[in-house]
């Protein structure tokens, strides 16, 4: 494979945007009838307060998150309504791009690396063994790197290092891609090839390059 003239080994695949379908804006939505007006202030693409920093990083458990949640929008608001508004960014992910990962990885390794969390993963997972059948996206790649589990989120440079040292990757035969810009400069530092790609369009992408 490759990209923009360079010989591509490897491929760093972000979830959310690149795979799934998520929309930031149904959460903020979501939290505003819950009675969080600000919620926007809290999450967004672009950043987010530590609360959810500390979330994403595996830093407070879920029942944790949660507590602080229903400190936001009051005792009565029920925990499962909070559980349901937050995994409202989750939408579908299309057969095709399983598919396209099947192709990718018959000449590639390729790699998974996600800012998510427990209850998104949980979530997530619930709904691949309904609309696909399968348990979890495991089987299609050579290594899941989750921000909750490591530690470490995007754009820290850190988290592209130890990918890299974990999987013996060289980042001169590695293409990442990801639909956050901050991400996509923050590998390229380390001198990974990275592509911003847009929300939704990764089979319009990947499939010319492979």
């Amino acid at each position: 494979m490759k990209y923009q003239g360079h010989s591509i080994e490897a491929i760093i695949f972000d979830l959310g945007g690149v795979i799934l379908n998520i929309d930031y804006q149904k959460p903020v939505e979501a939290f505003k009838k819950l009675g969080i007006q600000d919620f926007s202030q809290h999450f967004a693409q672009h950043g987010q307060t530590s609360l959810l920093d500390d979330y994403e990083t595996g830093r407070i458990s879920s029942d944790d998150f949660l507590t602080e949640i229903q400190k936001l929008t009051g005792p009565e608001v029920h925990r499962q309504h909070i559980i349901e508004a937050w995994n409202s960014i989750l939408l579908d992910l299309p057969e095709e791009r399983l598919h396209l990962l099947e192709e990718a990885a018959a000449n590639h390794r390729i790699f998974l690396l996600s800012n998510t969390n427990d209850l998104h993963i949980e979530q997530f997972n619930s709904y691949l063994i309904e609309e696909h059948q399968i348990p979890s996206l495991e089987p299609f790649f050579e290594s899941l790197y989750l921000s909750y589990e490591l530690g470490m989120r995007k754009p820290e440079p850190e988290i592209f290092r130890y990918v890299l040292e974990d999987a013996g990757l060289n980042p001169a035969t590695t293409l990442f891609i990801d639909d956050s810009r901050q991400h996509i400069e923050s590998a390229q530092k380390l001198g990974i090839h990275a592509h911003w790609l847009p929300a939704g369009t990764l089979v319009d992408f990947l499939p010319a390059l492979l």
